[in-house]
């Protein structure tokens, strides 16, 4: 198989780096999700990676916490995933950056976008932490808004389902899955894609996101590559 895309930006949740455990690192999961990611770039593709952080901290789930304070605690969560994804990652032999949207100099470089750019250039990988850097954003609109900055070809979503339905299949056995989706029907349906500041975002700057399941690792190489997995959401 021959790669599809050039540069995307792969979107990791931190529940997918947990394994059964649900909390923390499971580091033999993520060295499988590495190994994937190693295959992409063995091949040229250019990856930049964003990690969400709720395998340690959903800012959501703070109760009386300050809405602010705690996506703070939010953003440090992803970094702790960052530096773990690129450990495991440099164990394989790949050269990455870690870049964070809040100054922490000790531990990783500032976030610059033609900084980002040429990394990749270079064929480094690039794993974007701290999300967008302000409170009230999720990762995912950190990782729409990294992909239209990087001008990637496309966002791969990697989720805990194997893509987008009409309905929660886990709840609903009878749930639809879509091969194809547009933006303007995910939005008005408000379907669990991404939430709807990302969804917009991507639909605005007319960026294709592919959502598939994280299960079987290589399926980020089958998506890099391609392949009829998952769900595409576009501009139709």
């Amino acid at each position: 198989m021959q790669p599809k895309y050039k540069r995307v930006l792969l979107k990791l949740s931190g529940e997918s780096l947990a394994g059964e455990a649900k909390h923390g690192i499971d580091f033999d999961i993520v060295t499988k999700i590495c190994e994937a990611i190693k295959k992409c770039a063995d091949a040229g593709v250019q990856i930049g990676i964003v990690v969400g952080g709720g395998n340690f901290w959903r800012g959501r789930s703070s109760g009386e916490m300050d809405r602010t304070r705690a996506d703070h605690m939010g953003m440090l969560a992803t970094t702790i995933n960052a530096l773990g994804v690129c450990d495991a990652l440099e164990q394989l032999g790949v050269n990455v950056r870690v870049m964070t949207a809040i100054a922490m100099h000790q531990v990783a470089e500032p976030y610059i976008r033609n900084k980002a750019v040429a990394h990749l250039n270079r064929g480094n990988v690039v794993i974007f932490g701290c999300g967008t850097g302000n409170p009230f954003f999720s990762t995912d609109t950190a990782a729409a808004l990294r992909a239209v900055e990087i001008e990637a070809d496309v966002i791969l979503k990697a989720t805990m389902v194997d893509g987008v339905y009409d309905s929660d299949p886990k709840k609903n056995p009878d749930a639809k899955k879509f091969e194809t989706i547009s933006f303007q029907e995910v939005l008005a349906k408000d379907l669990a894609v991404m939430d709807s500041t990302a969804s917009a975002l991507c639909k605005d700057n007319d960026l294709p996101i592919l959502v598939f399941s994280i299960d079987d690792p290589e399926n980020i190489y089958r998506a890099v590559c391609g392949e009829n997995i998952g769900t595409i959401v576009n501009n139709g």
